[in-house]
């Protein structure tokens, strides 16, 4: 936003009309004591005090505001009665901030080469069309800003928090007394199958190591040969030990039957099969 200092006040002397109470009270302060009147060497500088004009944010805000002002077409804005207005708020910023008026007597310089090339004779490109008007690509720009202008406006109506509402703050006094929910048997038996899901996916398959002597499943099927004279395959295994006893039982009646302290014997073709000690001549 920028401002234009007020003229220079004069000195305010005897004939200073200021009240000596407003409405039985001081109507200031000087050093912690009240004053009741302006002292009469009070001198007041230029620039103590500013009249805010309108606000600009830049040389393109100015010159839309001349423009939609004045009620211009922004398609053929008459560039020398703009350019004369716009000068004359340069001249005025000029005297008083020379920094802030830098960016605007760009835009003025600007505004000129715009009015110089309009007053030159039209040229036609090779085609036979006429060159491009001087004044479009400033069209362009302040069509852009004014778009983009208008869409901060809105934005600013949209509600935002600490600017026009706030979040509610509600305090809840906690009492004391817990009350627990009840529990039905439905919620129960869910809970439970939950827990039981979660250990069926978690569990552990152990796999222990068993010694199996194949030289003691040898001795022991001498010793059930030696009280028979004949004894059936099958009635050498015991299913209910397991499979892994059951192998190493086979493999000592094989190791046996390499060794020839036994024989296996069969009758005729699909006969049981049976084991006996192997013949030792006298």
């Amino acid at each position: 936003m920028h401002t234009l200092p007020a003229t220079e006040l004069p000195l305010i002397g005897a004939n200073d009309s200021t009240p000596d109470v407003v409405d039985g009270l001081a109507f200031a302060k000087l050093y912690g004591e009240p004053l009741f009147k302006l002292p009469n060497d009070l001198y007041i500088p230029p620039d103590a005090l500013e009249i805010f004009l309108e606000a600009f944010e830049g040389p393109l805000d100015l010159l839309l505001y001349l423009i939609r002002k004045q009620n211009f077409n922004i398609l053929d804005i008459p560039m020398a009665q703009v350019t004369l207005q716009y000068l004359g708020y340069v001249d005025q910023i000029r005297k008083h901030n020379l920094e802030l008026a830098a960016e605007y007597l760009l835009m003025a310089a600007m505004l000129i080469e715009i009015k110089s090339r309009m007053l030159l004779p039209s040229t036609k490109s090779e085609v036979g069309e006429d060159a491009d008007d001087p004044r479009a690509a400033l069209v362009r720009r302040l069509l852009e800003y004014e778009q983009i202008k208008l869409a901060a406006y809105d934005l600013n109506t949209i509600p935002q928090l600490g600017r026009d509402f706030l979040h509610a703050q509600v305090f809840v006094e906690q009492n004391t007394v817990l009350h627990w929910p009840h529990v039905d048997a439905i919620d129960l038996q869910s809970a439970w199958a939950d827990v039981f899901k979660r250990a069926k996916l978690i569990q552990h398959h152990k796999i222990s190591r068993e010694e199996l002597s194949v030289r003691e499943h040898m001795t022991g099927i001498l010793r059930r040969l030696q009280s028979a004279k004949f004894v059936e395959f099958s009635d050498l295994f015991d299913p209910t030990k397991g499979v892994p006893v059951l192998v190493v039982n086979f493999v000592a009646l094989l190791e046996l039957a390499k060794e020839t302290l036994i024989e296996i014997t069969q009758a005729e073709a699909f006969a049981p099969i049976y084991v006996r000690l192997a013949y030792t001549p006298a």
